[in-house]
């Protein structure tokens, strides 16, 4: 199940969360986020030029096969 953002808080009635939302499109409210969600930048970076190098450094043989396998793992087959 889906978690809420840390230290937001919302209404918890459909219509008075519909409201505050309404309220933040129109420009009448800012919505207020973290500073810090408590990751690491540097290891975050990290991360995604990681996933992008590994994906050119793969042959396309070998992408097949790794969804090939993945497929095989989530439709049991």
């Amino acid at each position: 199940m889906p978690r809420e953002p840390k230290a937001q808080k919302r209404p918890a009635g459909a219509t008075g969360n519909a409201a505050k939302v309404l309220r933040i499109a129109a420009g009448g409210e800012q919505e207020d986020f973290p500073a810090d969600d408590g990751k690491d930048k540097a290891a975050q970076s990290l991360g995604r030029r990681g996933g992008k190098a590994r994906a050119a450094a793969l042959s396309a043989k070998r992408r097949v096969e790794i969804a090939r396998k993945a497929a095989a793992k989530r439709w049991g087959g």
